[in-house]
C-alpha cells in the first residue's frame, strides 16, 4: 500500500519568524544541538528560545542522545572516531567511548547501559557498555550504515545501511545480525513507535518512508511525498519523529525546506512546514507541545507548534546544525531525575 498526498489537498504552512505566539512548553526544557562545521554544541532554552551556552566538542558532531538520567551527554564526533561523553551542565569531556570509524548516530538500549552505534567507514554495528567503556561486540551489516534504533522492550536493534539499502535486524541478547529488509535508496534514519510493533525508516535518495511490521520484518505501507513547486529531487526525508498518542510523524525533507506532517494512523501525509535550510532532524520538547528542526544549511532551528502544525520561531545557531537532543529541567533548575 502506497500512501501519496494528493496535490490539491497539500495544505503548506509557512514560516514565519514572528514572537512566540503559542502558550509555554508545558515543561521547561534544555536543547542541545550538534552544529558540523563548528565542532560544538549549542544549547536552547525551551522558555526563552534564547542560545545559553556553546562548547566545544570532536570534529564533525553529528547523532546526540541523553543518559537516561540526563547526566551524560553522548556525541558521535564522526571525524574523531569517537562517541564523546560530555557534562551536559558544563561541557566539560567526561570519556571517549570507543565506536569504529566514523560514528553517524547512535540507540541507547531502554535500560541506558549499553550504546549501539553506526559506522559509516566500516560497515559495522559498534556495541558499547557505556559504564565499563568497553567493546562487546562488532557486528557486520551493511556498506555505509547510518541510522540506529533500538525497539522500546530492548529486544531487537536494527542499523540501515545507506549503500546496501537495507535495514538490518540484530538480536540484543546474542548481538548478531539475524535478518535484513530492503527498502528504498539510502536509508539514513530509523525510529519505533512507543508500543515497538512498527519500524519507521525514511529513504533520502528514493524520497519514501518505508513503515514496516517489526515482527515479520516486512515493509507495509510506502509513504510518498509531493510539493507543489518543489522538484522531487529535492524531496529527501531524513529525520522521523513520531508523538507518543500515535497522532502524528514528523518527517524532515532535506533540502525542499520542509518538514512533512503524516497522519501515523492512516499514513497520509497531511500537510508541509516551511523550516530553515536543508532541514536534517526533528526532536519533540517532553511535553510534546513542540518540534525542533535543525536547518544545516541556514545555520538554525525551527520551533514548531504541534498542536497548530505551524512554524513559531527560529533561533540561529552554529554552522550547519545535524542533530538534536532535549532534556526536560526540573522546577528549581539541575538535571532531571
Amino acid at each position: 500500500m502506497t500512501a501519496r498526498a494528493p496535490r490539491h489537498r497539500i495544505a503548506l504552512l509557512a514560516l514565519t519568524a514572528a514572537p512566540f505566539l503559542g502558550p509555554a512548553p508545558s515543561r521547561a526544557a534544555e536543547i542541545f544541538v550538534t552544529n558540523e562545521r563548528d565542532n560544538t554544541v549549542s544549547v536552547i532554552d525551551s522558555e526563552s528560545y534564547a542560545v545559553t551556552r556553546t562548547f566545544p566538542v570532536g570534529r564533525r558532531p553529528r547523532g546526540v542522545v541523553f543518559s537516561k538520567d540526563g547526566k551524560r551527554l553522548f556525541v558521535c564526533a564522526s571525524d574523531s572516531d569517537s562517541v564523546q561523553v560530555i557534562d551536559p551542565d558544563d561541557g566539560k569531556l567526561l570519556a571517549n567511548l570507543p565506536s569504529g570509524e566514523d560514528p553517524e548516530q547512535f540507540a541507547l538500549s531502554p535500560d541506558g547501559r549499553t550504546l549501539f552505534i553506526a559506522n559509516e567507514n566500516n560497515a559495522t554495528t559498534t556495541v558499547v557498555d557505556v559504564e565499563t567503556h568497553s567493546v562487546k561486540a562488532q557486528i557486520d551489516v551493511g556498506i555505509e550504515p547510518e541510522g540506529m534504533a533500538v525497539s522500546p522492550d530492548g529486544k531487537t536493534a536494527v542499523t540501515t545501511s545507506e549503500t546496501t539499502n537495507m535495514v538490518h535486524w540484530i538480536d540484543v541478547a546474542t548481538l548478531a545480525a539475524i535478518d535484513a529488509t530492503p527498502v528504498d535508496q539510502r536509508p539514513r534514519h530509523a525510529e519505533f513507535t512507543r508500543d515497538g510493533k512498527t519500524l519507521w525508516v525514511s529513504s533520502e535518495i528514493g524520497g519514501t518512508v518505508a513503515v514496516i511490521d517489526v515482527a515479520t520484518r516486512t515493509v507495509r505501507h510506502t509513504i510518498r511525498f509531493e510539493i507543489k513547486g518543489v522538484a522531487s529531487d529535492r524531496i529527501q526525508p531524513v529525520g522521523i519523529s513520531l508523538t507518543d498518542d500515535g497522532r502524528h510523524a514528523f518527517v524532515a525533507l532535506g533540502p525542499s525546506d520542509r518538514v512533512a506532517v503524516v497522519d501515523a494512523r492512516t499514513f497520509e501525509v497531511t500537510g508541509y512546514i516551511l523550516v530553515g535550510r536543508r532541514v536534517w532532524h526533528t526532536a519533540l520538547t517532553p511535553g510534546q507541545d513542540r518540534l525542533v528542526t535543525t536547518n544545516g544549511v541556514s545555520g538554525d532551528v525551527t520551533v514548531i507548534d504541534v498542536a497548530t502544525l505551524k512554524a513559531i520561531r527560529t533561533v540561529k545557531v552554529g554552522r550547519y546544525p545535524w542533530g538534536a537532543a532535549i532534556r526536560p529541567v526540573p522546577p528549581g533548575g539541575g538535571v532531571a531525575k
